[in-house]
């Protein structure tokens, strides 16, 4: 099961999460033409290897395992996703 970015980061975009993950797996990069158009990064759910790096760098704590992410975000799962889809 995937990790997911949720509302707390939302205008946040925080990127310390990107330089934890040890395997390339959130987007937008902040080098990347996407960045400035984005409110959020996102975690992709089929290369997420569920290690958790990025959780204790999220300054805003909006990184949860989808099986723990809040009722009121649960859809933000499904925005994770197709954000690569």
């Amino acid at each position: 099961m995937a990790f997911v970015i949720a509302q707390p980061s939302i205008d946040i975009k925080d990127t310390a999460c990107i330089d934890a993950c040890p395997v390339d797996c959130i987007r937008p990069k902040n080098d990347g033409v996407d960045f400035a158009a984005e409110r959020q990064l996102y975690i992709d759910p089929d290369e997420c290897i569920d290690c958790g790096c990025c959780i204790p760098v999220c300054p805003v704590s909006a990184i949860y395992e989808e099986a723990d992410l809040p009722k009121e975000w649960q859809h933000f799962a499904k925005i994770n996703a197709d954000w690569f889809a």
